[in-house]
């Protein structure tokens, strides 16, 4: 201790007229200290003031310029001491440094900056007021090839010293984005992948810009799904593969790098992790097992990346995703049952895999979640259904196949994320399918909790997907049991507020449903629909400008249907209709205009 504050004297006084010997041995002791106890010496270098004086040894034609560097990258290890660095002024110095070409001085100039700037945002502004990035970036485009172990070592200094001053930082690593840093990496990694400690470098700074829109672009244009693939396959350690997945899902984000990870090969190590993890309960390899299924997945959401390992229903992938789904495994299910539904993103593709038998694997898998089941599985199972019952031709198979029945055993889930999925399902289904609409609309349990799920305000996707179900059991069965069934749940009311929605093609569906109603069964819904103010509603929508055609044509079919009423017609006679009406028979719209013509004339009899 005692030679540390007479170094720490013999500094002050001597740094600027002193013999280089008498220095080196003020710097020794001070590196000695530092190695035995970091902190404490830092805070009593800190006290001394003799950070100020360091400034003026930072010049490259000093021979301690090295060891001086050298100190300051030990001090700034700890926090309370990288403000002060910035300070002191230390910062223009370090950066003039990075132009010398001696190589102990680089490694030193770059261990003190990468520290400075860790965490430290004034570390960071300061680096790049100097202007340091600049500089680094060059060093590693220009040592970037170089395989002796000096440059290695300087080379993976650097690429820490950006890390740590671009971490978190979305400013910062757009511009080491624009600097064209990122081509240079990934040359890196494909030169020096024998260089662990290098390596981890890389793939971490990747990590820190792959998750910019911007890197994505980037990075499209380099071999870097070819190298992070080939990385992969070597490493054998957990966390080493747990790095590279971290920079995989960011990037397996953008499509284009999707196809490229395909193309590399990728697909086939998942595969390979979850075959080797998929029994195991060490917590490494179940981790593992959830890494890899989840970017499967992620890997499917591209179309061409889709298509490619789709292989019309005959690629080996496909079939290996499909033996998920009865597994034990509910990462493994889950994963399954989401592929499934991604494959299933064009007519082709769920034709094939429907006349292939998947519903029953689906159906089964939903089978097993039923009681107390898992959430996430149930949401993916229905949500695969629902893709596969877009096209016409598959409608009435998954009918027949039972997959109504399927689904509404989880009418009882308090879960918005299953209820939306059911709701979603089950319209697909019964979309143009009066047979099926008929007899779900007579469904009183249905019915009634489509009416509860009609009020559900917390959740607005469940609210709209009810309203929509309600409307498409009476749009595609026309049933007079399904209107009354609907009447007697309640129903009507929701369906006239479905009218005002903000969506036109929602708005659009109501109006059908309620024409359907006032034309089959105006008696029984007469109370209701008076009750719910739709004459006052179809008012505001005919009067309003910015009604879509469509709106305006179903609402005075809606009109013409409704006059059947007594108490419903007197409410429309006392509306002034007849007014709004003959301004749109020279509506723009021909249909519009010739409707308009039409309802003027049957409320021009009834009055």
């Amino acid at each position: 201790a005692d030679n540390l504050s007479e170094a720490l004297k013999k500094l002050k006084i001597t740094s600027t007229d002193s013999t280089a010997d008498s220095l080196e041995g003020c710097l020794d002791c001070l590196l000695q200290a530092l190695a035995q106890n970091n902190m404490e010496t830092s805070e009593k270098i800190q006290k001394s003031g003799v950070l100020q004086v360091f400034v003026s040894l930072l010049t490259p034609q000093s021979s301690c310029t090295a060891k001086v560097a050298n100190i300051i990258a030990e001090v700034a290890r700890n926090e309370f001491m990288r403000n002060p660095c910035v300070d002191a002024g230390l910062i223009p110095p370090l950066v003039q440094l990075l132009n010398c070409k001696d190589q102990e001085v680089l490694l030193q100039t770059g261990r003190a900056l990468g520290n400075i700037c860790y965490d430290s945002h004034e570390g960071r502004n300061a680096v790049d007021h100097a202007g340091g990035a600049h500089i680094v970036v060059d060093h590693l485009r220009s040592l970037c090839s170089k395989t002796d172990p000096a440059s290695e070592k300087l080379l993976t200094v650097f690429c820490g010293m950006l890390m740590n001053y671009s971490n978190e930082n979305d400013t910062l690593q757009s511009q080491l984005i624009n600097m064209g840093v990122i081509p240079t990496l990934v040359k890196l990694l494909g030169i020096h992948c024998q260089n662990a400690a290098l390596t981890e470098m890389c793939l971490v700074a990747f990590g820190n810009l792959a998750e910019l829109e911007s890197s994505k672009e980037q990075f499209a244009y380099t071999n870097i799904a070819e190298e992070l693939v080939k990385l992969f396959k070597k490493q054998i350690e957990h966390d080493k593969k747990e790095m590279i997945f971290e920079v995989l899902a960011p990037l397996a984000e953008n499509d284009v790098i999707k196809l490229q990870l395909v193309e590399a090969g990728l697909v086939e190590c998942l595969l390979e992790i979850v075959q080797k993890t998929v029994d195991s309960d060490k917590e490494d390899d179940i981790a593992e097992l959830k890494t890899a299924s989840d970017l499967m997945v992620l890997l499917l959401l591209g179309d061409e990346s889709m298509q490619k390992l789709f292989e019309g229903g005959k690629g080996s992938v496909f079939q290996r995703v499909l033996s998920w789904i009865p597994s034990n495994s509910h990462q493994l299910q889950l994963a399954g049952a989401l592929a499934i539904a991604n494959f299933a993103r064009n007519d082709g593709n769920c034709i094939h895999m429907v006349d292939n038998g998947i519903v029953q694997k689906l159906m089964d898998l939903l089978d097993r979640h039923v009681e107390d089941g898992n959430v996430t599985v149930q949401h993916a199972a229905l949500s695969a259904l629902r893709n596969l019952a877009i096209p016409v031709v598959n409608k009435a198979k998954m009918l027949s196949a039972g997959v109504a029945e399927a689904v509404l055993k989880f009418l009882r889930s308090e879960m918005p994320p299953v209820q939306f999925k059911l709701l979603g399902t089950l319209r697909m289904l019964i979309d143009a399918q009066a047979e099926a609409a008929e007899q779900l609309g007579k469904n009183v349990k249905l019915v009634e909790r489509l009416v509860e799920w009609c009020e559900a305000k917390d959740h607005a996707g469940v609210m709209g997907e009810s309203n929509r179900l309600l409307s498409a059991l009476i749009r595609h069965s026309k049933s007079k049991d399904v209107i009354r069934t609907i009447v007697q749940s309640g129903g009507i009311k929701h369906l006239v507020t479905m009218a005002t929605s903000e969506h036109v093609i929602m708005q659009n569906e109501a109006l059908v449903a309620l024409a359907l109603i006032a034309a089959l069964e105006l008696v029984t819904a007469e109370k209701d629909l008076e009750n719910a103010q739709l004459v006052q509603i179809l008012h505001r929508l005919l009067s309003d400008d910015r009604s879509a055609p469509e709106i305006k044509y179903n609402s005075m079919v809606l009109i013409c249907a409704l006059i059947g009423s007594e108490p419903l017609q007197k409410e429309v006679q006392s509306m002034a209709f007849l007014e709004v009406i003959s301004k749109l028979r020279s509506h723009e719209n021909k249909t519009v205009a010739q409707q308009a013509s039409l309802t003027e004339q049957r409320l021009a009899v009834e009055s």
